[in-house]
């Protein structure tokens, strides 16, 4: 059987498993639509967090960007992971304890205002529009060589398959649906990992493969180090980058991950108070399956790449264009990967020609010819560059697909709930029938996946990277209102609005003035330096100070205007002893 129709099979049957879950727990009331009826157990719970939380930024785009920066690029590692930390331990259970739908909803009765309720409709609207450009475009790039069409066409067909059991199942399909996704992504995830990881140094495990010795006799970090060394590139374990703006982009994915809307959500769907805290245990050690093998694949894929290329060592014959790998043949063909002989001697040359290593001028090389290498492929190709078998390479197409359709759905939901019930039915029309609720989601939904589809076919950076900007707007707008409303029982309507929109509006206007690809079609974010930052903080890093702001202008407008009514404050105290399972209700 040759390989596509292989793929083929794979992700056809991995389709059919989330169609048919969703036709079979489709959402028939808004409490299913919105939150599973809050019935979901908390393990289930805590695998379909991790698969909405590992999105296509994690599965697809995170260890290429390690692989190709190193060390510096850990930061996405520390970050998604501490926030998650925060997230379970500072606001999950209160939010629970709180026993509403959606994150506006929340605001909106915590701030006793309307106002706050559409602000916070605009600030997560933002947010998943920015996230689900990434998995889209995750997606995308998993289509076009898997099934060999255009990123395009790939897009569409992902939109198609998200549409159907998002529309059709809501929370409740949704959440058994990422169940099913996370049990194929953590595979598909893993057993490349582990035969290259055996390849590479013999060891099972790749955590530990990734510090043990390869073929070279060395530790495999110190080989990487070597070779980068030897080809112009920064070493990979050491930290090279502004160490100001590690610290802040750090914080930044801590807090913005706390302050996401869709994976929030996620705890609104379990029974008790105490099914949130489990919930979000077991995700953690769902999660950390994938986050711990990940410095190890981008790791060896990079130290595959270059042994690949410089079979017989740095400075002896390189690998020929006309004997180059299938896989490196299969890539070409999408675009995201692309060679130039610049020297015309037919064979290539890969270094920083920026810092060219004195070989290149012994050995006549004109600049490094590996000119485009999109780096969300790196996962999606260790498999081909490994040269390991059909099965295992269909397996991880499917897995990428998975990683990038669960988070997409989550989102989606997230947006068309924001739509549906925080303003048509909170603001525009509270008398409107269940029925009609269920009809607008629908719709909602379907707008927002149209959206995201056109966006997406258009993303102005890797995965990982427009992910990260999303985080910066959910680190400047939603995390610091949440915790306010939670833990200061004073904090009012006007401050929390004022807030809101200050920490938001001064991180659109960091992003417009220093990234620019919102105005510019086919931009991308790595065009802009550091040197046009302000203070050398990058637009990604931005949300830290942002939720700063937000903070500082909040309490800086209560201190001017009346506390919280005396109700609000009672109700605050009863959300902050998050026992039992009833909701807290506003008088």
């Amino acid at each position: 059987m040759d390989q596509f129709t292989l793929n083929l099979i794979v992700v056809g049957l991995s389709f059919a498993l989330y169609i048919g879950i969703a036709i079979w727990a489709r959402a028939g009331s808004t409490s299913e639509f919105y939150a599973a009826n809050r019935g979901v157990h908390p393990v289930l719970n805590g695998m379909a967090t991790a698969a909405d939380w590992m999105s296509a930024a994690s599965f697809i785009s995170m260890a290429g960007i390690i692989a190709f920066v190193g060390y510096d690029n850990s930061t996405y590692l520390m970050g998604w992971t501490g926030g998650y930390v925060l997230l379970a331990l500072l606001l999950a259970p209160y939010l629970r304890k709180f026993g509403r739908f959606t994150v506006p909803d929340f605001i909106g009765d915590r701030f006793y205002s309307q106002t706050a309720r559409i602000v916070a409709v605009i600030a997560l609207l933002v947010i998943s529009i920015t996230y689900v450009i990434g998995q889209m475009a995750g997606a995308g790039v998993a289509f076009s060589r898997f099934l060999e069409v255009s990123s395009s066409t790939g897009l569409w067909i992902a939109s198609a398959v998200v549409f159907v059991y998002a529309v059709l199942g809501g929370m409740k399909g949704i959440t058994y649906t990422q169940v099913a996704q996370y049990c194929v992504l953590i595979v598909a995830y893993t057993i490349p990992a582990i035969f290259i990881s055996l390849q590479l140094t013999g060891s099972f495990l790749p955590q530990i493969g990734l510090f043990s010795a390869d073929a070279s006799g060395q530790p495999l970090l110190a080989h990487l180090d070597g070779l980068l060394t030897d080809l112009g590139f920064r070493t990979y374990t050491e930290h090279h980058s502004n160490t100001l703006d590690m610290v802040l982009f750090t914080m930044a994915l801590m807090i913005g991950t706390a302050g996401l809307p869709h994976v929030i959500i996620r705890f609104f769907t379990v029974p008790k108070v105490s099914d949130a805290r489990a919930s979000a245990g077991w995700a953690l050690v769902f999660i950390a399956l994938l986050y711990t093998v990940a410095p190890a694949v981008g790791a060896m894929a990079r130290l595959n790449i270059i042994t690949t290329i410089y079979p017989n060592g740095i400075g002896e014959a390189s690998l020929t264009y006309d004997g180059r790998p299938d896989w490196m043949h299969n890539w070409e063909h999408t675009g995201l990967l692309r060679f130039e002989d610049k020297n015309g001697d037919g064979m290539i040359q890969y270094y920083n020609d920026a810092n060219a290593p004195a070989i290149a001028a012994e050995s006549g090389w004109a600049g490094n010819e590996m000119t485009t290498f999109n780096r969300d492929i790196l996962v999606l190709a260790n498999p081909e560059i490994a040269g390991l078998p059909g099965w295992v390479i269909a397996l991880i197409a499917a897995g990428g697909l998975a990683a990038a359709l669960s988070t997409a759905a989550g989102l989606l939901l997230a947006i068309s709930s924001a739509v549906s019930h925080d303003l048509i039915k909170s603001v525009f029309n509270p008398n409107i029938s269940e029925r009609s609720e269920m009809l607008a989601a629908r719709i909602s939904m379907a707008v927002a996946i149209l959206i995201a589809t056109l966006l997406g076919l258009n993303p102005p950076g890797f995965a990982a990277q427009v992910v990260a900007i999303a985080f910066g707007l959910a680190a400047a707008s939603l995390f610091p209102t949440i915790m306010m409303g939670i833990f200061s029982k004073t904090m009012n309507s006007t401050g929390a609005v004022a807030g809101m929109l200050v920490g938001l509006g001064a991180e659109m206007i960091y992003i417009f003035t220093y990234l620019g690809w919102f105005f510019i079609p086919g931009t991308n974010m790595l065009d802009n330096t550091a040197a046009n930052w302000l203070f050398g903080i990058s637009p990604a890093s931005f949300g830290t100070v942002a939720a700063v702001l937000n903070f500082i202008v909040a309490y800086v407008v209560l201190a001017m205007t009346k506390p919280a009514p005396q109700h609000i404050q009672d109700l605050v105290e009863s959300i902050r002893i998050p026992r039992g399972a009833g909701s807290a209700q506003s008088h």
